[in-house]
């Protein structure tokens, strides 16, 4: 009698979930229809309804059929965001770390609302933020590089622009302090100011040069700049004078010379460079010359020009 119960019961069982499965197929949801599949919005909306009604694994299929549905980049964020948050809830760490990841790839600038995401996943998002950065930081670099270099300055000055801001982003203010975000700093920098020149229109033509008796008397009025050979001159003390490193390995020894003028307030006025080293590189070198500051020269106590001379020398790289 009991055995006879127990296959009873284990056919109704059966027939139940067959006849809730065909019930299912023969009655789709609206994410499933044609019409809400075109209804991009809506159907994230109906998964994140899934999501908030805990049914996860129907909200991460929802999800995953929006992915292919070519969404907008706002949209795919939105889109990832709630394919981690059920990722963690179906306790799939993996496959929620990756998602982080490819939002913080796709935009390094990306940051979630604090509102949107609860606070064990902000820390998740913000340590990710720490270990990725740095690496889109420097394949950003490379892009926006090759971009100049084919003379897309519009592309280059954006690409340039995205990565000083990112690397001003707090979660990775230690190594951007530091070697190697630091030099790419300087260098984004400087390609971002000449890329920006570049589309720059040309300057109208001068006006015509004054009379001659009016640049004889401008020219006894500008001040003097000293420089070395000067014995009464105190010569300026370096404040800030960081050398941008040579982006390329160094087959030959290479020395180039630059000169600055060193302002009475400590700021360089101009720099030319004498003997150059490498086109790009000396452009660089030139835009970092801008951002140096010394304490100025002074003669008999007072703050006076100087023209300083800066040799450089790159030696050869045997690795």
């Amino acid at each position: 009698m009991r055995l006879a119960l127990s296959t009873s019961l284990i056919l109704v069982t059966a027939l139940t979930s067959e006849m809730r499965a065909q019930s299912e197929q023969a009655a789709p949801t609206a994410l499933e229809s044609p019409a809400a599949t075109l209804d991009l919005q809506g159907s994230l909306a109906a998964a994140r309804q899934l999501y908030a009604s805990a049914d996860y694994r129907r909200a991460l299929d929802a999800l995953d059929r929006l992915t292919t549905a070519n969404p907008s980049p706002r949209d795919r964020q939105s889109i990832d965001l709630y394919r981690t948050f059920c990722f963690v809830a179906l306790g799939k760490t993996g496959e929620a770390d990756e998602a982080i990841t490819a939002m913080i790839t796709r935009d390094p600038l990306y940051r979630p609302a604090d509102s949107e995401i609860p606070p064990r996943l902000r820390a998740m998002f913000n340590d990710k933020r720490k270990s990725v950065l740095p690496a889109i930081i420097q394949s950003r670099y490379e892009r926006a590089k090759a971009a100049f270099v084919q003379k897309d300055y519009k592309t280059a000055a954006s690409g340039f622009t995205e990565l000083l801001t990112a690397l001003s982003d707090p979660d990775i203010a230690g190594p951007a302090s530091r070697s190697p975000l630091s030099d790419l700093r300087v260098l984004a920098a400087g390609f971002n100011d000449l890329a920006t020149r570049a589309m720059t229109p040309q300057p109208q033509p001068e006006a015509p040069a004054p009379p001659r008796e009016a640049s004889i008397a401008n020219t006894a009025r500008m001040p003097r700049i000293y420089d070395s050979n000067d014995a009464d001159v105190v010569a300026p003390v370096t404040v800030r004078q960081d050398i941008p490193r040579f982006p390329m390995t160094v087959l030959t020894e290479k020395t180039g010379v630059l000169f600055i003028v060193i302002g009475e307030t400590g700021s360089v006025e101009s720099a030319i460079i004498t003997q150059p080293l490498d086109t790009a590189y000396d452009r660089m070198l030139l835009a970092a010359a801008k951002a140096w500051s010394y304490r100025p020269a002074t003669r008999n106590g007072i703050a006076v020009k100087y023209r300083k001379r800066i040799q450089l020398t790159l030696p050869r790289q045997t690795n």
